[in-house]
């Protein structure tokens, strides 16, 4: 294993040798340097893992000196070594981009520490988050098998998108298998939870069920309405909790986290279904049944989300709440420009709700697009490519400004997604469904083995298209295929992104509020 290597410089060298034989006899290559032009010059001709720089020399000074390093080699780590403890210094030495800051005289033991920080902390990182999943995977193994309550399904679901996220850092593809493999089991048992106990739901007598997607917006908006903020709701299409929590760390910068929850998306997981519901405030057959002009079945043609707008609208009127509201849908980056532009239009509305379609288009472009699916080809570039369009999109732009203002800020979605690499056969006739995840249709054809099955749909109100129409729901990873060009057909879809169906990335989605800092 090459040894690391260090440059110190310090125009007083030959007083620091102690440390310099310190450092050999731990096994590091040492070079040194009494001026700046020197440490430069090495720099340029040499690979060094660290860099130690004495921040008063006569001469070319040590804040110059380092941003001349920068420039050549801003990844370097490097650790500012000064007798000054003045508070602009170290501002701006913290500016340059030093990785750390030591106050002279140093100890042996303050330098082995900022090493460790600066060039081995992937590693320590790596080994303590391996070595605590290993610890809780027998504790979160145990809680799946346990599990019969959405409270406790809820736990689950955070507690494996936290290791997801922590081993993403850490990088170790072993302890990545170990963790896919537990999920998959948290899907079946999750699976097996919702076959049990979603029809039970929907019976009147029961009260004890989750929040559901027709009363997020009763039991977690509207309460706020009339305390003397607006109220801005921005529903990113297809967003999971395991994006936000992606997201959070730079939201966090303008915004304080007043609640994070997990709400359950209704079946079908898809747009049509889920966000419907949620803005009417109302099952699918009850939208289908007092405004029939508001709702088409999926074997209708034209488009299934035409009417949010006036789903909306009925909801407040139905609450009493008939104050000022505006509504927009962001389908491209024109739209979204154009609503930073306009941002304060939304100010003078007590409620404003911002649709945001980029993450519903970012996983059907991976389906149809290669490059893109080589670019997300996992969960965690899914994520990554999630942060990195958010840091440059006008959404992002639209939440700084936001910030600065006396507002409630909602971020919420109607339903996630789920990776699917399973085919599994169905057939039924020609106005089936085409939804991946989901099939709704008369006469379908499938082993009852491989879906959660609804024959009755108006035991948990949802429409039917004929009197003899069913819903059968994909599970876990599983996707539906038709026999006919059966290969075909599977080569194309396997290993995408798809929702419509039962798991618990489409099924437990998040609704977070925020309020400014400032």
């Amino acid at each position: 294993m090459q040894k690391i290597q260090i440059l110190w410089t310090d125009d007083e060298i030959e007083l620091l040798r102690p440390h310099i034989l310190f450092l050999k006899e731990k096994g590091f290559d040492v070079f040194t340097a009494s001026n700046g032009h020197d440490a430069i010059e090495l720099v340029k001709k040499n690979y060094f893992d660290i860099i130690f720089l004495d921040e008063n020399m006569p001469g070319i000074s040590g804040l110059e000196v380092l941003a001349q390093i920068k420039k050549l080699f801003p990844s370097i780590p490097i650790v500012m070594v000064t007798k000054s403890e003045e508070e602009d210094i170290m501002e701006e030495a913290i500016g340059a981009k030093i990785s750390d800051y030591l106050i002279k005289p140093v100890i042996p033991k303050q330098i082995l520490l900022a090493i460790k920080k600066n060039i081995d902390h992937k590693r320590l990182i790596t080994e303590k988050t391996t070595s605590s999943y290993q610890i809780n995977f027998g504790e979160l193994g145990m809680k799946i098998n346990s599990a019969n309550t959405f409270e406790e399904w809820d736990i689950i679901y955070r507690d494996l998108v936290y290791w997801e996220i922590e081993l993403d850092k850490a990088q170790d593809s072993n302890m990545d298998e170990v963790l896919k493999m537990q999920k998959n089991d948290a899907n079946n048992a999750f699976c097996k939870f919702i076959k049990k106990n979603y029809t039970n739901w929907f019976d009147s007598k029961n009260v004890e069920k989750p929040l559901l997607s027709p009363n997020v917006l009763k039991e977690k908006v509207f309460p706020f309405f009339g305390k003397g903020k607006k109220t801005v709701l921005i529903l990113i299409d297809n967003f999971r909790f395991d994006q936000w929590k992606t997201l959070q760390p730079i939201i966090r910068e303008n915004y304080k986290l007043s609640e994070e929850g997990i709400f359950l998306s209704i079946l079908p997981t898809s747009t049509q279904y889920s966000r419907n519901s949620m803005f009417a405030g109302l099952m699918p057959a009850d939208i289908d049944k007092i405004f029939p002009n508001l709702w088409l079945d999926d074997d209708e043609d034209g488009g299934k989300n035409m009417h949010e707008e006036e789903l909306i609208r009925m909801n407040l009127n139905r609450f009493g709440f008939k104050d000022k509201f505006i509504y927009k849908k962001i389908n491209n980056l024109q739209a979204g420009q154009k609503l930073v532009e306009n941002y304060k239009d939304l100010l003078n509305h007590e409620f404003s709700v911002i649709v945001y379609n980029f993450v519903d288009m970012l996983s059907h472009a991976r389906t149809e697009m290669k490059m893109i699916k080589e670019l997300a080809s996992d969960e965690s570039a899914y994520r990554s490519l999630t942060l990195s369009w958010f840091e440059h999109s006008p959404l992002y732009e639209l939440f700084n400004l936001l910030s600065k203002e006396e507002i409630n800020l909602f971020i919420t979605t109607d339903h996630g997604a789920i990776r699917v690499n399973n085919p599994v056969k169905v057939v039924g006739e020609k106005n089936i469904s085409t939804n991946l995840r989901y099939k709704q249709g008369r006469s379908l054809g499938f082993n009852p083995k491989e879906v959660f099955e609804i024959s009755d749909p108006d035991k948990v109100r949802l429409p039917k298209s004929n009197i003899s129409s069913s819903y059968i729901f994909a599970i876990g990873e599983d996707f539906f295929a038709y026999p006919n060009n059966y290969n075909h057909y599977v080569k194309y879809y396997k290993d995408t992104f798809q929702h419509g169906g039962v798991s618990l990335e489409e099924m437990l989605i998040p609704i977070i509020r925020l309020e400014p800092k400032r």
